[in-house]
């Protein structure tokens, strides 16, 4: 799908990757629906990007996701791409995981796509067809990461998702992806729920721990799905 003119949601658009996919997309004629919790940040990115649209979002109530799709609908009057890029980490053993704090986790990182995705699906069939980029985790593809377990497992759960979805879809012309990206050189690790370590929250190029990408790369292989409509791509 070319992307010019066509109505995407980005989660977590404040920051990161799904600042940096919003600005690319932006950038090709796309008109973004900007959505996460940190308004004052997506006001900014909003004045930024043109044609764009800020919603404030908590994605971890069924109210926001709701909302969110309704005045998106009632913005541009449709939705063509999804992308599902909200999430959180947390840095735990598997044998110290709290199951309050894996629930969080799972709130985020998996039930909040699915809820999109079910509010998505009858627009997008009724439009003739859609576009839906979950992203993952390339430590739910290709690194077993130890402390990642609580993390990964949301991932794995999303990717399992993704797969079904996409095969029950297929007949609606709705296209679902998942993208894999490796550590990527953001603060991603300041918002977990456990903090990580150094390194992981601040990665840098020089780093030689694990294979690292910018959000700007990742970004591209997003547009690049959109484009091409594997079913899965690890951004490397």
């Amino acid at each position: 799908m070319n992307v010019k003119d066509k109505v995407v949601i980005v989660t977590g658009a404040s920051q990161g990757i799904g600042l940096a996919t919003s600005r690319l997309l932006s950038s090709k004629g796309a008109k973004v629906v900007l959505a996460a919790r940190s308004f004052e940040r997506l006001k900014e990115n909003e004045k930024e990007l043109s044609g764009s649209f800020a919603v404030k979002t908590d994605l971890r109530k069924p109210e926001d996701i709701k909302k969110l799709i309704a005045e998106t609908v009632k913005k541009f009057g449709r939705v063509d791409i999804l992308i599902n890029n909200a999430g959180q980490g947390m840095w735990k053993d598997v044998e110290k995981i709290d199951i309050e704090s894996q629930k969080l986790l799972m709130d985020l990182n998996y039930y909040a796509p699915l809820l999109l995705i079910q509010e998505v699906v009858p627009i997008m069939r009724k439009e003739g067809g859609g576009v839906i980029i979950n992203v993952s985790s390339a430590s739910a593809k290709k690194h077993v990461v130890p402390n990642l377990g609580a993390y990964a497992s949301t991932k794995y759960a999303l990717s399992g998702l993704s797969l079904i979805a996409r095969a029950e879809l297929e007949k609606d012309n709705i296209t679902v992806s998942v993208i894999y990206p490796i550590l990527v050189l953001t603060e991603f690790g300041d918002h977990s729920i456990f903090p990580e370590p150094q390194w992981l929250r601040h990665p840098t190029e020089k780093d030689h721990k694990l294979p690292k990408i910018t959000p700007e790369k990742v970004a591209e292989k997003i547009v690049e799905l959109i484009g091409t409509g594997e079913a899965e791509m690890v951004a490397e």
